[in-house]
């Protein structure tokens, strides 16, 4: 299909198609009860309208639905544009992630490797600092805790020997001496209890 060259021939085919596509919109309204608006301009700039209601109520309500739509679409295709940043994003920080384990490094140059290099010794540091300071918070609590536990003991040592010594009614230390014990038994027997056991 192309344009026709001869003027009057296609100034004859413009009415033909023009009325036949009037008397489609027409019936598309009435058999289908559908708002229908047709405009057209003949190559002279002639206006031929048909509208099944109002053409005005037509293009206000043509104009809301492109209004809505081209908005809807707006920020769908901004929603599909982040999300391929994102995944570029994604895609970069996977492959970085990949060269700093030491994977995927036959692309690297060697300002690249040596840049990689520099990034790991750097982390090795910063990994290495952190350990010590763990380290030596861990000993200052142990530290604090013998010292708590060597101080404790004392006391309990202290209460301990003052419990074994008796005291008398001035409040001096009594010296114990062995006579208390002598008559206890200390030997061990075996078998039924008597009432005289042999030694």
């Amino acid at each position: 299909m192309r344009r026709i060259e001869n003027a009057a021939s296609r100034q004859v085919t413009f009415s033909k198609r023009r009325n036949g596509l009037l008397k489609k919109a027409f019936e598309l309204s009435v058999l289908c009860d559908a708002e229908v608006g047709l405009i057209v301009f003949s190559p002279r700039g002639k206006l031929y309208e048909f509208s099944s209601s109002s053409m005005l109520k037509t293009i206000e309500r043509y104009n809301i639905y492109t209004r809505d739509s081209s908005g809807s679409s707006y920020s769908t295709e901004k929603s599909t544009q982040d999300a391929e940043v994102m995944l570029q994003k994604i895609e970069l920080l996977e492959t970085s992630k990949r060269k700093l384990m030491g994977e995927s490094l036959e692309s690297c140059e060697l300002e690249e490797l040596h840049e990689l290099e520099h990034q790991l010794e750097q982390s090795i540091c910063r990994i290495r600092g952190r350990k010590n300071l763990l380290l030596a918070d861990h000993l200052a609590q142990l530290t604090n805790r013998e010292k708590i536990l060597r101080e404790e003991n004392a006391i309990l040592q202290k209460q301990w020997k003052e419990a074994l010594l008796p005291v008398d009614i001035s409040g001096e230390v009594v010296p114990q001496s062995d006579s208390q014990y002598k008559d206890v038994e200390t030997e061990l027997f075996i078998g039924w209890p008597s009432r005289q056991r042999t030694q």
